[in-house]
């Protein structure tokens, strides 16, 4: 009876014990205070200069941003898990809670704001394209009439041009950026249109230095911000580490480090609250 009896507050000890630990094993804390644990967030894989996977790790604008980020709210880079964060996804991934934030080229836009939190802007972009540099014919949006205009499949921003600013450019649809990229070197089409940070962030690879230039049309303002879950207090706790990264001049030196190869004009560092309509 006395054996029973001591088996049976073991049994309860260790329980306490288990579940003790289970509460305090998570990987996650949205708080953002850090301590050891895991910090998930939403970048893009595919874009050079602003958020792309690379064998020896994860590059870009928006990744230096986000590690900043990250810094500012306690964690270290081995505390941040990256998760790739398409654009049609990004809304679904931070109302399931599959990260804490997105910083992926997210521009935003009120149908986007009825359905997340976003802090900043941190980058004021604009829609422009892509020519080779040695093409002096394309110098104005007038100039894309006549023009084979790329952008990849299901995007609007080649139809954003045809609308409202050059209806005879002949559009051209590739499944890739990339692709846009090996048809504007080819000569098999004239003109990449989408946001200027991208192109900039493709134009600056190796590989294409010094065989194109942005025509610098600033044709939209795209105002990037992070993303976070409605409601979240990660906002004002991201805003107050953007203003940091503006004031200390890490947010410059991300610019350069990423941009610079392409000679991308950027405009200043946006203030918070700031959206350019």
């Amino acid at each position: 009876m006395k054996l029973r009896k001591v088996t049976a507050a073991s049994a309860a000890v260790l329980a306490l014990a288990v579940a003790a630990t289970a509460c305090g094993s998570g990987d996650k804390d949205d708080s953002g205070s850090g301590g050891g644990k895991k910090i998930t967030v939403g970048i893009k894989f595919d874009q050079p200069g602003i958020g792309q996977k690379t064998p020896q790790g994860y590059s870009g604008f928006d990744v230096d941003v986000a590690k900043y980020v990250a810094k500012k709210l306690g964690y270290n880079q081995d505390q941040i898990e990256w998760k790739e964060s398409k654009s049609a996804d990004r809304e679904t991934m931070l109302q399931r809670g599959d990260v804490d934030f997105i910083a992926a080229s997210y521009s935003i836009t009120p149908e986007r704001q009825e359905k997340v939190d976003f802090a900043g802007p941190y980058l004021l972009a604009h829609q422009d394209v892509l020519i080779r540099a040695d093409d002096s014919a394309i110098k104005t949006p007038a100039d894309l009439n006549s023009k084979k205009l790329c952008s990849v499949t299901g995007s609007t921003s080649a139809q954003n041009v045809k609308d409202k600013l050059a209806p005879k450019a002949d559009l051209q649809q590739y499944p890739t950026y990339s692709a846009c990229l090996t048809g504007l070197q080819n000569k098999a089409i004239d003109a990449l249109t989408t946001d200027d940070s991208i192109l900039a962030g493709y134009a600056s690879q190796a590989q294409f230095k010094g065989k194109f230039k942005l025509g610098g049309f600033k044709m939209t303002n795209e105002n990037y911000g992070i993303g976070v879950k409605k409601g979240s207090d990660l906002k004002d706790k991201i805003n107050k580490a953007l203003e940091d990264m503006v004031s200390d001049g890490s947010w410059d030196k991300a610019v350069q480090a990423n941009f610079g190869p392409a000679n991308y004009k950027n405009e200043p560092a946006p203030k918070i609250g700031d959206i350019k309509s």
